[in-house]
């Protein structure tokens, strides 16, 4: 996936960009998501990016145990 990460002035992340071909594949791929992320509002979805990308980090760094994907998946 070719995540482009949105930075302010000071080089802190505050959001993400999802190329749209790649956002039609995830939302065909996990029916029902855009319904559920128009209940939620923009912080709490910012949250769940910014959380995903600290814990993405902390996995690359070795500090962190990756999931398995059908653990992730079933959390969905």
């Amino acid at each position: 996936m070719s995540l482009q990460y949105i930075k302010d002035n000071q080089g802190n992340p505050t959001g993400v960009f999802i190329p749209i071909q790649e956002w039609e594949m995830l939302t065909e791929k996990f029916d029902g998501i855009e319904g559920e992320l128009e209940e939620m509002s923009n912080k709490e979805i910012l949250q769940g990016v910014q959380e995903a990308v600290q814990e993405i980090n902390l996995i690359k760094k070795g500090k962190l145990k990756a999931r398995d994907a059908k653990d992730l998946l079933n959390e969905l």
